[in-house]
């Protein structure tokens, strides 16, 4: 099957499971969102797991998958606060963002030069967060970079984005030490049960009372992380990883127009565009 489809499949899960997260978890407050979001999708995964070869597993991978965790459940934690307060549409697309730090950190961590392409595509990342807000230029110029300051979760979801720029490279090292089906069956499954059990531990989250809180919830959001997981997986390894990624990220355009179809959220049109400049930045980015 060619990857572009699945690629898409994956995109199309990433912002349903946003979205399912939002409509069903929201009431529960944001670390039984957490919860609910790492240990719905469990049960699915793993069986694929169990039924899967096993590969030589080194301490490099074991390094990578200790740094890991406790970054992905910072990273879980924000989001889903992010997702609870502000609408998706000024959310979501914010994770464009994680290959433009990407590149930063390269820059002043391991002294990579910019190129034309990632400066290009940084730039159309930063005017596409500008777009969201533009109806508030009215105000002045700088209006909607206040805006942008004010949204609670647009600045919470740079900084998930900041986490991801981070997990990425650690995942990447991780996958190169086992491989792509078996890390992510064994990631999901292995994250699920260290975030839910720091939730359990430091926020005195109990996770099984979820299935009874929320039923519906918890089995709906679990299947699309789950599904969107195995699509990711599936397309990866049919195509190069930054053609792939790049595709995955047309999830922050879904997650507009989700927000506005199931969340009467405002301003389509603009946060359509600047959704749409920063799913763009991130392609120049990826073919760069």
């Amino acid at each position: 099957m060619p990857w572009l489809p699945l690629a898409l499949l994956t995109a199309l899960l990433a912002a349903a499971s946003d979205a399912l997260t939002k409509a069903f978890l929201r009431p529960l407050g944001t670390f039984k969102m957490a919860a609910g979001r790492v240990l719905g999708p469990i049960p699915f995964l793993f069986p694929l797991l169990l039924f899967q070869h096993w590969p030589s597993l080194d301490k490099v991978f074991w390094e990578a998958l200790s740094a890991l965790l406790p970054l992905e459940t910072a990273a879980l934690i924000l989001y889903m606060e992010a997702i609870r307060v502000s609408p998706l549409s000024l959310t979501v697309p914010f994770l464009s963002f994680s290959p433009a730090f990407m590149i930063l950190t390269g820059a002043a961590i391991l002294g990579e030069r910019l190129s034309v392409q990632g400066i290009l595509g940084i730039f159309f990342i930063v005017i596409g967060s500008y777009m969201l807000h533009i109806k508030s230029v009215g105000a002045g110029w700088f209006a909607p970079i206040s805006a942008i300051i004010r949204e609670r979760g647009s600045i919470l979801m740079l900084g998930v984005a900041f986490l991801y720029a981070i997990t990425s490279v650690l995942g990447k090292l991780a996958i190169r030490h086992s491989s792509p089906l078996f890390f992510a069956s064994f990631y999901f499954v292995a994250h699920g049960v260290f975030a839910g059990l720091f939730l359990a531990i430091f926020f005195r989250i109990r996770p099984w009372v979820l299935v009874y809180e929320c039923p519906k919830g918890i089995f709906w959001v679990g299947l699309s992380q789950a599904m969107m997981v195995i699509f990711h997986m599936w397309a990866i390894s049919l195509a190069p990883a930054a053609y792939m990624i790049a595709v995955k990220r047309l999830s922050v355009l879904f997650g507009v127009v989700f927000g506005y179809l199931f969340f009467k959220e405002r301003d389509l049109a603009s946060r359509l565009f600047g959704a749409t400049l920063m799913a763009g930045g991130v392609f120049i980015i990826a073919f760069s």
